[in-house]
């Protein structure tokens, strides 16, 4: 290949590159800036930050009210199980769970077992009975604390579509149940409603 059409080809190569970034190619946010996440934007008609704040902020206020937490004569023990996703929409769950748990924690009224990591802390323990662990400061079997409660919940949805309106209905679902006596001794509902319009096409 001679010389000329080596830079022939070369400039070629540039301008069908930016043709292809011009025309819906991939694109690099190259500025941003700090958002405020406790403001509601609704820029689409998905599951989004401010639904899982409300939902979570209603199920930890009940819960911190509810006479067998509030009344108690020392926080209870929970055990949470990660909230179920009964929609049809992908959701992050975890975060929602883990929302929840964390606020209800900082309240001081609710203490969380850590059912997650029974796993390593088992694993510990037997490294901890092993000898290679200083008596005063291993770790025994049979200290571990029990639970008093469980903590789940559900999500749900109903969507409607009626002329250019889309309605769509969520629903969370949250109890605390005794281990001891089987009973929901807790529970809280937290409803969001929201409404679309759908988008005109055409000039």
């Amino acid at each position: 290949m001679n010389k000329k059409l080596s830079v022939c080809v070369a400039a070629l190569s540039l301008v069908l590159t930016w043709s292809f970034v011009g025309c819906g190619g991939p694109k690099a946010f190259t500025k941003g800036e700090y958002d405020d996440p406790t403001r509601v934007e609704l820029l689409d008609d998905k599951f989004n930050e401010a639904d899982m704040q409300q939902m979570a902020d209603t199920v930890i206020r009940a819960m911190v009210a509810c006479p067998y937490v509030a009344k108690a004569a020392k926080p209870p023990v929970v055990i949470v199980e990660r909230v179920q996703n009964r929609t049809q929409e992908h959701i992050d769950m975890v975060s929602m769970t883990d929302m929840i748990r964390s606020a209800l924690i900082k309240s001081g009224k609710v203490r969380f077992v850590n059912k997650e990591e029974r796993g390593t802390i088992d694993e510990e323990v037997t490294y901890h009975e092993s000898g290679a662990v200083s008596g005063p400061t291993a770790k025994k079997r049979g200290q571990q604390t029990g639970a008093d409660y469980i903590l789940s919940g559900s999500l749900a949805t109903n969507i409607q579509e009626v002329g250019e309106d889309k309605l769509i209905y969520y629903k969370l679902t949250a109890n605390l149940t005794s281990l001891e006596t089987s009973t929901i001794d807790c529970t809280e509902e937290k409803q969001v409603r929201k409404k679309y319009k759908k988008r005109s096409t055409g000039l």
